[in-house]
């Protein structure tokens, strides 16, 4: 993630946002990492656990005013047309909810080895977004989708890649063997 951190003669600014105030604790310590050359708390948990750029512009012999907003062309969703895809009927309504959901999940992640994110698409239409080790195996996501919703525990489902379609029959494979670290997997009923 690329991020901007202009620093103003009242404040800073992060990628053209609001205006944040030197003398508030909070910024304080946010700059105090910086100077020492680290990434702060707030970006980790922004990019959970990915890399970040930032990069600084020096303005301090000027007052902050506020940019104009910039037109963006399309920022919603899309569907491929002729895809797998089921229509996603219920989602996070916020990113906390995201958060919080990967949070009280029931797999173990042993943080010293590589992980990854997976976001499940049920049949029902909903998600589930969780992060496994690179290790863990195809199994491993069944029995996370089962955990988090037992009405499927009877139900015979597969499990498949999107683009290009592939159905991941032999659940022993790891993650990465079986390519899928960082992608969507489709849950498919019988």
């Amino acid at each position: 993630v690329q991020i901007l951190l202009k620093l103003w003669r009242n404040g800073f600014s992060l990628d053209d946002g609001e205006l944040r105030s030197y003398s508030d604790p909070t910024n304080a310590q946010f700059l105090e990492s910086v100077k020492r050359g680290e990434i702060p708390v707030e970006l980790q948990r922004l990019v959970h656990g990915g890399q970040v750029n930032l990069d600084m512009e020096d303005h301090q012999e000027q007052e902050y005013v506020k940019p104009r907003l910039r037109f963006k062309a399309f920022s919603g969703e899309g569907q491929k047309l002729g895809s797998l895809t089921p229509e996603i009927v219920s989602t996070p309504s916020s990113p906390e909810e995201e958060e919080k959901s990967i949070l009280n999940a029931p797999v173990l992640i042993d943080d010293s080895m590589p992980a990854t994110k997976i976001q499940i698409r049920l049949a029902d239409g909903s998600r589930l977004i969780q992060r496994f080790n690179q290790t863990h195996r195809i199994k491993d996501i069944r029995d996370f989708i089962i955990q988090s919703r037992p009405a499927f525990a009877a139900s015979d489902f597969v499990l498949v890649t999107t683009f290009p379609n592939r159905e991941l029959t032999d659940e022993s494979l790891t993650l990465q063997e079986a390519d899928i670290l960082n992608t969507v997997i489709l849950q498919q009923l019988k």
